[in-house]
C-alpha cells in the first residue's frame, strides 16, 4: 500500500468513528506517530528499520496534506 493510500485509509477509518475531519486527521496522525515510535523502539539494527520509518513519515506527510 502506498503512503497516500495508507493516509487515506487511516483518515477514513477515524472519520467513520468521529465524523469530523479535524478529529479524524488528528487521530490518524497520533496513530502514525505511534507506528514511528514502535519502529524506532523495535531495533535500529533491523534491516527494515529505515524503510519502515521512512514509510510512516511519508504517510504522516500525506495526512498533513489532507484538508
Amino acid at each position: 500500500m502506498t503512503a497516500v493510500e495508507k493516509a487515506k485509509e487511516l483518515f477514513m477509518r477515524n472519520f467513520e468513528i468521529t465524523v469530523d475531519d479535524y478529529c479524524a486527521k488528528q487521530c490518524a496522525l497520533i496513530a502514525v506517530d505511534i507506528a514511528i515510535k514502535c519502529c524506532k523502539d523495535y531495533d535500529e539494527v533491523h534491516e527494515n528499520y529505515t524503510t519502515q520509518v521512512n514509510y510512516w513519515q511519508e504517510v504522516k506527510r500525506e495526512l498533513n496534506k489532507l484538508e
